[in-house]
């Protein structure tokens, strides 16, 4: 955006009137394509202060053929009249000053509020950008909790399915082991029971 002067926004707002619109504050703030409202009020206030001034026209002289006809009574007349309408202008002028007063205060107060308006969506525009990125992080996290948790589960079926082989082969163990203690202690009672006969008196004699 360049440099917003003032001399910029009195070109912009001389252009709008010579191309017969009423240059207003929002149309020359969409010319400049931004700028505080603040400072656009103040120097718009000043702008239209200098338009009045080229727009006024001295007042006219009394015609001459009643400075002719009227020659003394005339100038006195035309004095009264002068007076009588300065006087008139004098109390519009002053009704106009307290209006314009007025409407200036109604402007700057109006320009503030839409600053304040103004920041008050920057900040919002701000919070909502920063919420989104906040929300694409926690869905990327969830979405790295699910794989970690199907992760998990595939890890923990594995485990189960070890386990399960684990207790099978200690069932076998444990039945192959008791198999081998039967044939231990048959084993020993058929050597106790060979003792015992080779012992016995009978086979001796």
């Amino acid at each position: 955006m360049s440099v917003i002067t003032r001399e910029r926004i009195f070109q912009i707002a001389d252009e709008i009137d010579s191309a017969g619109q009423n240059p207003t504050l929002s149309s020359v703030r969409k010319r400049l394509g931004g700028g505080s409202f603040s400072t656009l009020s103040k120097t718009m206030a000043e702008w239209r202060e200098a338009y009045v001034a080229r727009k006024k026209r001295p007042a006219e002289p009394a015609p001459q053929d009643i400075s002719e006809r009227f020659l003394e009574l005339g100038w006195e007349i035309w004095a009264m009249a002068l007076e009588n309408a300065n006087a008139r202008l004098a109390g519009e002028r002053e009704a106009f000053e307290a209006a314009r007063i007025q409407l200036e205060a109604d402007k700057a107060e109006a320009a503030e509020v839409a600053d304040q308006m103004a920041t008050e969506v920057d900040t919002m525009k701000g919070r909502m950008a920063a919420l989104e990125i906040a929300e694409s992080d926690a869905r990327n996290k969830a979405e790295g909790l699910r794989a970690h948790n199907a992760e998990i589960s595939g890890q923990l079926a594995v485990a189960e399915a070890r386990v399960v082989e684990i207790i099978r082969r200690a069932d076998d163990l444990s039945n192959e082991l008791a198999r081998v203690n039967r044939q231990n202690s048959e084993l020993v009672n058929t050597l106790a029971e060979s003792a015992s006969r080779k012992e016995s008196p009978s086979s001796k004699r």
